[in-house]
């Protein structure tokens, strides 16, 4: 069949059962893995050859891991870099040793059982941040903590994949362990000085276009996944990398808003390749040791990490939220059974008991996670043994701000004055990379972003705002910012601008408290100093004199 007759068909099925699974209220995910199973061999037989679909699968693993790089700045780090460490190996170490003897209580050789264990170890950064990024849960503490674990569960994972395809070629770990060192040290060195020195000017060249900027963020993303796919590492660790490297740059907001429209295209197929593997034939015979399997990682892993994160001082709300990210099994895991099965060392059996196991528990962490608040409601009485004696407060989910200034133009530029010397916390958005780097000169808090983008703008926090400001002339971008705030803050100060007393009316009528008409108020400046000072010659020189120090005090501004 026609590859791209073949694509438009699987896009089509998947748009059908994704309204199913919106009519019935299900999520999407698991639509997507049964738009897989529907057009694989087992049903319709649709996808013959997977070669694009894994293609158009491995952007979207790379868009989204570098999404998430793109989050993970300094500050993330600090703020739980312990907990992410402890509860990553402990959720390793926890699953592999109890996995192991499950697997040996199955039946299986010591061998399969070490391989299926470690398989079952990892946890799914794709899907996690997928969930948590429906939920809207990204920044919040579990979010971070969870982001935290699960890129040390990546690293791992990643290690362990190196070190089994190096087997196939002479079986020396430490040879194999000594040069992935190597080449992890030498990247991550051309990484910094390449994000130090060169790419800070490169990214304010493309943000001078938003065509410039989407077409360089995927152009680093990829770039970079194919460079670490190039040396022999992993492509999620080098899309990841790439996010990390762009993670403080001004840019990064509007990146990642752009990167979210492509993830969420390409991540759909990424599930549909996932499903599609699932082979029949034995179904029946390993359904049952799935189903132990799956209890134990939908079970187990959540509460060996509610009770490290008890450990640490977590409440047993964050502890039983983050305990959720972990109870399914990776795409890692897939791939180091089918890489384990291709070096002979696990038969196609176990590939497919592991990809039982990835579905039930995909599918069930997925509806978990999706109703965690009602879970935790009814569990919260007998989760009391997690919770510890002097809890870590969870912190402010976003930055905030008592004002927002959109647009630091000739308008905006006059309300910086007046917020500082009332010390009021302020941040200015701005479209003009020119303009952010001189705000960031001037120790002003700022961020590059587009007004009218709506993924953009849920990552403010207009709850804290008391007062909005937009010099922005465009109705519908002013209307956008107006619903958003009266949504957060209701009874906050909104400021509009508009070119027309006709947008100005239309503004006042949506809520806005005052618009300013830079054109009409010139003119009534202007009038209004005709009518304070007549023909008097010497009262216009001397506010033609204080015109003329304003004017130079903006040029050398």
């Amino acid at each position: 069949m026609n590859p791209f007759f073949e694509l438009s068909l699987v896009l089509a099925l998947a748009t059908v059962v994704a309204v199913v699974m919106q009519r019935l209220r299900l999520p999407l995910l698991l639509g997507h893995i049964l738009t897989g199973i529907l057009a694989g061999p087992a049903v319709l037989q649709i996808l013959h050859g997977q070669e694009v679909l894994s293609v158009f699968s491995q952007l979207g693993i790379t868009a989204l891991l570098f999404v998430v790089g793109l989050s993970l700045n300094p500050t993330i780090i600090r703020e739980v870099g312990k907990v992410a460490l402890f509860t990553g190996i402990g959720q390793i170490l926890f699953t592999t040793v109890v996995g192991f003897g499950l697997t040996l209580g199955l039946g299986y050789p010591w061998l399969t059982s070490l391989f299926l264990a470690v398989a079952l170890t990892f946890s799914s950064t794709i899907i996690i941040m997928k969930l948590l990024s429906d939920r809207g849960e990204e920044h919040s503490l579990y979010g971070k903590i969870s982001m935290g674990f699960l890129l040390v569960q990546d690293l791992v994972a990643t290690i362990i994949l190196i070190l089994v395809s190096s087997l196939s070629k002479d079986g020396n770990l430490g040879q194999a362990l000594l040069l992935t060192a190597a080449k992890t040290f030498g990247l991550v060195l051309l990484l910094s000085l390449i994000g130090r020195y060169l790419l800070p000017r490169l990214s304010r060249m493309f943000a001078q276009s938003q065509e410039l900027l989407l077409l360089f963020s995927v152009g680093w993303g990829v770039g970079m996944a194919a460079l670490f796919s190039a040396v022999g590492l992993s492509v999620e660790i080098g899309a990841l990398a790439a996010g990390v490297v762009l993670a403080s740059s001004p840019y990064r907001f509007e990146v990642a808003a752009k990167m979210k429209l492509l993830r969420d295209f390409f991540i759909v197929l990424f599930f549909v390749l996932l499903g599609s593997h699932l082979a029949w034939d034995s179904i029946a015979e390993l359904m049952p040791h799935a189903i132990i399997l799956s209890l134990f990682i939908l079970i187990g892993n959540p509460l060996i990490v509610m009770a490290i994160m008890r450990a640490l001082r977590y409440s047993k709300k964050t502890g039983f939220y983050a305990g959720l990210t972990v109870a399914q099994i990776s795409e890692f895991s897939l791939i180091l059974m089918m890489l384990l099965a291709q070096k002979g060392y696990v038969d196609q059996r176990i590939v497919s008991l592991a990809t039982i196991v990835g579905i039930i528990t995909i599918a069930g962490s997925t509806i978990m996670i999706l109703r965690a608040d009602t879970l935790y409601s009814w569990l919260a009485p007998y989760l009391n043994i997690f919770e510890p004696r002097v809890p870590i407060k969870s912190r402010t989910k976003k930055e905030a701000h008592e004002a927002s200034v959109f647009g630091c133009n000739r308008v905006g530029v006059e309300f910086i004055a007046p917020l500082q010397q009332k010390k009021i916390k302020h941040l200015v958005i701005d479209f003009d990379p020119s303009v952010i780097e001189r705000l960031k000169q001037q120790g002003i808090a700022c961020r590059y972003g587009d007004a009218h983008d709506k993924d953009f703008l849920d990552e403010l926090n207009f709850a804290s705002c008391k007062i909005l400001i937009s010099t922005i002339p465009d109705p519908e971008t002013n209307i956008l910012l107006l619903q958003k705030l009266q949504k957060q803050s209701p009874e906050s100060i909104m400021i509009a601008s508009a070119n027309t007393p006709e947008q100005a009316e239309r503004l006042y009528e949506s809520g806005a408290s005052y618009v300013i008409l830079p054109h009409f108020l010139g003119g009534n400046h202007t009038a209004m100093l005709l009518q304070n000072f007549g023909l008097r010659k010497a009262k216009f020189h001397a506010e033609r004199a204080h015109h003329l120090k304003y004017l130079q005090n903006r040029l050398h501004a």
